[in-house]
């Protein structure tokens, strides 16, 4: 059985939910990539940030990235999945909420995210299409 930990990227990073978003841009630069994880206190997930809602929830609406923290931007519940659920159930969170990244816990600790592309490298063309379908719908 393939799990969420075999087609995760490893190494995924949180953004404390105090941090500016200032900060979680030039993390996202340092790692290369377009989602953060968002840690709050506890480190417990509360949101994930994306580069576009920097950009659109922010700098757009003319605010300033230095004062916004990235647990201003988190909204609604946040969606992971655990690192030994099988591949359905990836496909399954990640098309029954529209979502395009999703963080894989393991024994409570952020172990990876699963993104779009980590799908095309792992997923049969027929997996894929099915995936594209319902989230792009």
């Amino acid at each position: 059985m393939t799990t969420a930990k075999d087609i995760m990227h490893a190494g995924a990073q949180w953004i404390p939910a105090h941090e500016t978003l200032d900060r979680a841009a030039q993390l996202m630069r340092e790692l290369n990539v377009g989602a953060l994880p968002i840690a709050d206190a506890d480190d417990r997930l509360c949101g994930i940030l994306t580069d576009r809602d920097i950009v659109v929830g922010c700098v757009a609406m003319g605010h300033d990235p230095a004062q916004v923290t990235a647990g201003d931007m988190a909204q609604g519940t946040p969606r992971w999945i655990e690192a030994d659920a099988d591949v359905d159930a990836v496909l399954n969170e990640m098309q029954g909420h529209q979502i395009r990244r999703l963080p894989v816990i393991e024994n409570k600790r952020l172990v990876g995210m699963i993104s779009e592309a980590d799908l095309a490298h792992h997923l049969s063309d027929q997996q894929i299409h099915a995936w594209v379908e319902r989230i792009y719908a």
